[in-house]
């Protein structure tokens, strides 16, 4: 795979009308721009804010995370429709590749009493309530995804299986893995995957590090992409609290050919983050975001509310068994308007996110004025 320098982009930015060009594996997929829209699980990436990717000339993930294979293919479906308006097939898929975090009964029954006395207010049972363990459907959602190929798929929190990339990619799939460490980066080049997204330590909602139980270094995304240039050749993605048109250029030249970002859309009509969560992001009283395994059992970061204050000393890592937990209750807490007790997973760039259409917020990024 050819090495696609930041040259590429200020050479080329004055026949793209002053907007930064896509290059490399984006180019090659039919977009005009390096902006990727990143998939945000558990319902801010809807099939519309990955159609204002489109529109913009980028590329959006659909977030296959937490989705049956049946309401995930009717997304596809939607999406593929919409798409092709716009004369391009240029959208994703991302999965969670399984990489549980085991939790001891007792740690677990111990959190779901802390959590008991919130619960009720919801009128939310946890009484004798099990660890759910599952693999989020896994094998289905791959298989769907090779019977029906998309443009891209890639994977985060683990890694997927050698034999599951080459089916993907003999599909015609391009395949990227999430990493968080060069040492990451090895590993997933050694699958033969296409690309790498590069996630800094200042990513919103759930790391995609391979060891959810070590704190990710905080490596200034720069310096981890220098980092992961060092290991291996494969085309780099940069993502983790890229929020402004300066931060994407210098994302760009340091070595990444294109650039994902998630926290600053989340605000913009197409996305499917709930309103206290919208109004949360907008709150200037506000100011902080923390990384807790409380919502989830996974390390994310989200901004500060009570139920961080209260649980994040309390909660253990166990990832998914932890997300089941908590689920109906951040549910039930989004329909009531509550913006205490809902995972508001925001990267350190939250602050950038604005109310503008998705489309206009990544031209933005790209260099339009």
């Amino acid at each position: 795979m050819a090495d696609h320098s930041s040259s590429d982009h200020k050479d080329s930015g004055a026949r793209t009308g002053g907007l930064l060009p896509a290059t490399g594996l984006l180019a090659e997929l039919g977009a005009s721009i390096p902006l990727v829209a990143a998939p945000m699980a558990g319902g801010p990436s809807s099939p519309a804010l990955v159609l204002a990717a489109a529109e913009a000339g980028g590329l959006g993930f659909l977030a296959g995370g937490y989705k049956k294979p049946d309401q995930l293919a009717g997304q596809i479906t939607e999406v593929r429709a919409g798409v092709a308006a716009f004369g391009v097939n240029l959208f994703g898929v991302n999965l969670f590749a399984p990489n549980p975090v085991p939790i001891d009964t007792d740690a677990f029954t111990e959190y779901a009493q802390a959590l008991r006395e919130l619960a009720a207010t919801y009128d939310i049972n946890l009484q004798d309530v099990e660890a759910l363990e599952d693999d989020d459907d896994w094998e289905d959602k791959v298989d769907m995804l090779v019977d029906d190929p998309v443009p891209v798929v890639s994977f985060t929190f683990g890694l997927p299986p050698a034999e599951a990339v080459r089916r993907l990619q003999k599909a015609g799939s391009l395949v990227i893995q999430t990493v968080t460490s060069p040492g990451e980066a090895e590993q997933a080049a050694a699958l033969g995957v296409d690309g790498l997204v590069v996630q800094s330590y200042k990513a919103g909602g759930h790391s995609g590090t391979l060891t959810p139980a070590t704190p990710v270094a905080q490596i200034p995304l720069t310096d981890l992409l220098t980092r992961v240039r060092s290991k291996v050749e494969l085309p780099l993605w940069a993502a983790g609290g890229v929020s402004t048109p300066d931060a994407v250029r210098d994302a760009l030249s340091h070595g990444a050919e294109a650039v994902v970002v998630g926290s600053v859309l989340l605000r913009s009509p197409e996305s499917g983050a709930s309103t206290p969560y919208k109004e949360a992001l907008a709150d200037e009283d506000r100011t902080e975001t923390v990384v807790t395994t409380a919502f989830s059992g996974r390390p994310a970061r989200a901004l500060r509310n009570r139920f961080t204050d209260r649980f994040h000393p309390l909660a253990p890592g166990g990832y998914p068994a932890l997300h089941h937990l908590t689920s109906p209750i951040r549910k039930a807490a989004a329909a009531a308007g509550d913006p205490e007790t809902i995972n508001i997973w925001a990267g350190t760039g939250y602050r950038d996110a604005t109310e503008e259409p998705a489309a206009d917020i990544l031209r933005r990024l790209a260099g339009a004025r």
